[in-house]
Parts: structure tokens; C-alpha cells; sequence
């Protein structure tokens, strides 16, 4: 259900709105996003990403800060921060422990606690 395929190594919930690495739980991006859209954000997340690279290379706080906002408004637009994509009324387990959540056995199941 997800369309992230480069996440494949990552276990995704069955309803597809979040990947867990590590027993945490990350959401995806709105798959309801048009394809163009997409990758136009995806590109722009990158290259705030890197900006937050060479920022701490330099140890320019001002510009760190200001490309971290920018990496989060890249996110919002994604959908992987602020308000929820989906319309169900169900709550964001974003950043939550798996075995924390009504994914727990879910997860259980898997048999990565461990991991």
C-alpha cells in the first residue's frame, strides 16, 4: 500500500501510513499526492538535507537552523509531519514504540522486537 518503494527493507503497517526502523514507527508520506508533486518534494527535502550537511560542516548555526526548517516544511508538505493525511479520526503514532500502539501485535508478529 505504500508508495515508497526504496522502503521495502523497512516493515510498513497494514494500513500504510507508517514504516518502523528499529521498533519506531515513522510515517509515510500522503500517498493521495500527485506523482510530480512528489518527486518536486522529495527533491526539495534532499537538497534541504544537504544543506543541513554543509551548514554543520561550516558550524553556521543560522543557516543548520534555517535549513532544518526547511527540511521540516518539505515534511509537512509530504505529510510526514503535522496534521494527519488520512481521514479516519485515528490518532499520529509518529515517533512512537510499535509496541506502544494498536500496532503492537502487528509488530509482535514480525518477530523484530529485537532489532
Amino acid at each position: 500500500m505504500t508508495n515508497q518503494p526504496a522502503l521495502t527493507k523497512y516493515p510498513v503497517t497494514p494500513d500504510g501510513r507508517y514504516f518502523v526502523v528499529r521498533g519506531r514507527l515513522w510515517r509515510l508520506s500522503n500517498p493521495a499526492l500527485a506523482e510530480g508533486e512528489r518527486t518536486h518534494l522529495i527533491k526539495e527535502l534532499m537538497n534541504a538535507r544537504q544543506h543541513v550537511g554543509e551548514a554543520k560542516r561550516a558550524g553556521d548555526g543560522a543557516a543548520e537552523r534555517h535549513a532544518r526548517d526547511l527540511v521540516d516544511a518539505a515534511k509537512r508538505r509530504l505529510g510526514e509531519r503535522g496534521p494527519v493525511w488520512w481521514i479516519d479520526g485515528a490518532p499520529d503514532y509518529n515517533r512512537h514504540l510499535a509496541r506502544n500502539t494498536p500496532y503492537a501485535h502487528w509488530f509482535a508478529a514480525l518477530g523484530l522486537e529485537d532489532e
